[in-house]
């Protein structure tokens, strides 16, 4: 994940830090990309676990007070499954193929 989308996973893990959340910083390098959420056309999260693997618990990453990121995790909150841009920032093609 943190080679095709490497501004957006510095920026993850600079937010953890932030949060206190070193060690959910550490994991984001070696996430693995899956692929785009195909679950609804409009759904923009990027999965980092295979499809299906996304939980219910989130952790939101704030920029000046705003909700910029949020990342699914495991049931452990030991990984992130998914993450979901709530800017509007383009994240490129690697963001748009299929799963």
């Amino acid at each position: 994940m943190a080679e095709l989308f490497p501004l957006l996973a510095a920026e993850i893990v600079e937010l953890l830090r932030a949060g206190g959340d070193d060690a959910l910083a550490v994991v984001v390098g070696d996430l693995r990309y899956f692929g785009p959420c195909t679950c609804s056309p409009t759904c923009s999260n990027l999965l980092t676990a295979p499809p299906g693997s996304s939980g219910h618990l989130l952790a939101q990453l704030e920029r000046d007070g705003e909700a910029v990121i949020w990342l699914s995790l495991n049931p452990t909150t030991t990984t992130i499954t998914a993450i979901e841009v709530l800017d509007g920032r383009d994240l490129g093609p690697a963001a748009r193929r299929p799963g």
